[in-house]
C-alpha cells in the first residue's frame, strides 16, 4: 500500500493503538474509583483533567525539544516513562492517581507531538489530513473495546487484572516503539522505500542556524497569527464538549434509565474510528479555510451535547443518539484543523506553532473535567451538558470566514 496506508505508518498507527489503550480503561475505571472513594465531582475533574492539562503545558516545549535534539531517543524515554505512571496507578489511591496522570500528561505531550510531526513531515502535502486522522482513529480505536474491558475489571473488582491489563499495554507499546524509525520525506519519493538515509532521518537534531521562536514569543503569536488564533479557539471550545462527556459520562450514566457508560464511549468511538476512515478524503487538505465544513461541525457538536444533557428526561435514545453524533464532530474537526495549520503556519516555526496548537486541544479537554465538575456539583450533569451545548452553539458563528471556500462535493 502506498500513502498514509504504507507499512512504516502503520507501525506508527499500531504504536498509537497500543499507547493510548491505558486510557480507553482509565478514563472509565478513575471516575468509578474516585466516586467510590468519596470524591467529589470538582475532585474528579481536577484528577482526570490533570492529565491534559500536563500535556498542554509541554505541548510547546516537546516542539522545540523534538526539533533541536530529534524524535527516537527521547520517544523510547517517554515509553518507559508511561510504564512507570501505568504501574503507580495499580497500587495507589486519588494522590497517587493524580500523580500518575501528570506524569502521563508528560509522557503524551512528546509522543504525539513526535508521531503526528513524523507523518506531516514524511508524507506529501494531499495525503497529510489521511495521515493524521488515521493518526487520530489509531489513537481512539482502543475505545471501542476498553470500556468493555473497564467495566468488566470494575465489576470483577480484580487488582490484579488491573495490573495485567497495564503490564499487557506496557509490553506492547515497548515492543512496538523502541524499533520505531521515522524519515523525511524525499523530494522526489514521498514515501520512504525502505533504504535508510542519514540525511533524511527525522531523529537527527535541527541546524543551529534554522530560524527559531521563544515559548514566549509562539504564545503571541497565538493571538497575532489569526490562522492559529481561530483554529485554536474553536479546538479549545469544542474539546471543553469532549473533556466533559469523557470525565462525567461514566457517573452520569446512572441518571440515565438504561444508560450504560461502556456503550455510550463504545458508540463514540466507533463513530470517530468509521468517520475518520470512510471520511477521511472529505476532510480539507489544500490549505484553504472551509466555512461551511467547520460550521457543521460546532452545529453537530452543539446538538449532540444538547441530546446527551436531555437523556436524563429522554432516555437511551437521546443519550446514544448524543454519544454518535459527538464522536463523528470529534472525528473531523481537528485533522481539519491540523491539516490546514500544516499549510498556513510559517515553515520555520511550524512545530512549535503547532505544538501550542495541540496543547489547546489538550487545555480544553482538560477544562471539561475542572471547570464544568463544578458546575454539576453546583447543578446537574443535565445542566452542565446544556452549558457544553451552548459554547459549541457560540462557536457556529465564529467559524464562519468571508473569504472563498472551494465545497466538497
Amino acid at each position: 500500500m502506498k500513502g498514509a496506508l504504507a507499512w512504516p505508518f502503520m507501525r506508527l498507527y499500531l504504536l498509537t493503538l497500543f499507547y493510548f489503550g491505558a486510557n480507553s480503561i482509565l478514563n472509565v475505571l478513575l471516575p468509578l474509583k474516585g466516586a467510590a472513594l468519596g470524591a467529589s465531582n470538582s475532585t474528579i475533574g481536577l484528577v482526570m483533567g490533570a492529565y491534559l492539562f500536563t500535556t498542554m503545558l509541554f505541548r510547546p516545549w516537546a516542539g522545540m525539544i523534538i526539533q533541536k535534539y530529534g524524535s527516537v531517543t527521547i520517544l523510547r524515554i517517554i515509553l518507559i516513562a508511561n510504564g512507570i505512571a501505568l504501574f503507580i496507578y495499580t497500587f495507589s489511591g486519588l494522590e497517587g492517581y493524580f500523580a500518575a496522570r501528570m506524569l502521563q500528561g508528560i509522557c503524551t505531550a512528546f509522543f504525539s507531538m513526535i508521531v503526528q510531526l513524523g507523518i506531516i513531515d514524511a508524507l506529501p502535502e494531499k495525503d497529510r489530513s489521511q495521515g493524521i486522522s488515521l493518526y487520530s482513529l489509531s489513537g481512539y480505536l482502543p475505545a471501542v473495546f476498553g470500556p468493555l474491558i473497564a467495566i468488566g475489571i470494575w465489576q470483577g473488582s480484580s487488582g490484579l487484572s488491573f495490573a495485567a491489563a497495564m503490564a499487557v499495554i506496557v509490553i506492547l507499546t515497548a515492543s512496538t516503539g523502541f524499533n520505531v524509525k521515522m524519515e523525511q520525506k524525499n523530494e522526489a519519493s514521498p514515501i520512504n522505500s525502505g533504504k535508510s538515509n542519514k540525511s533524511d532521518r527525522m531523529d537527527k537534531p535541527a541546524k543551529s542556524g534554522e530560524p527559531a521562536i521563544t515559548i514566549l514569543q509562539s504564545y503571541s503569536m497565538l493571538i497575532t497569527n489569526r490562522h492559529l488564533f481561530k483554529s485554536s479557539i474553536l479546538m479549545l471550545t469544542a474539546s471543553v464538549v469532549f473533556g466533559a462527556a469523557t470525565t462525567f459520562i461514566p457517573l452520569y450514566a446512572k441518571e440515565v434509565p438504561g444508560g450504560s457508560s461502556a456503550i455510550f464511549l463504545m458508540l463514540q468511538a466507533i463513530a470517530i474510528v468509521s468517520s475518520r476512515f470512510f471520511l477521511r478524503k472529505r476532510i480539507p487538505s489544500d490549505g484553504k479555510w472551509h466555512s461551511s465544513f467547520v460550521m457543521t461541525i460546532m452545529l453537530m457538536l452543539s446538538v449532540a451535547a444538547l441530546a446527551v444533557s436531555y437523556a436524563s428526561m429522554g432516555g437511551i435514545l437521546f443519550f446514544y443518539g448524543g454519544a454518535f453524533l459527538m464522536g463523528i464532530a470529534q472525528a473531523l474537526l481537528y485533522p481539519a484543523l491540523t491539516s490546514y495549520l500544516a499549510f498556513v503556519l510559517p515553515q520555520e516555526n511550524r512545530n512549535v506553532l503547532l505544538g501550542l496548537f495541540i496543547a489547546t486541544t489538550d487545555l480544553g479537554a482538560s477544562l471539561g473535567g475542572i471547570v464544568m465538575g463544578p458546575i454539576s456539583d453546583l447543578s446537574s450533569y443535565s445542566v452542565m451538558y446544556a452549558v457544553c451545548a451552548i459554547l459549541a452553539g457560540t462557536m457556529i458563528v465564529f467559524g464562519y470566514s468571508r473569504r472563498p471556500q472551494i465545497q466538497l462535493s
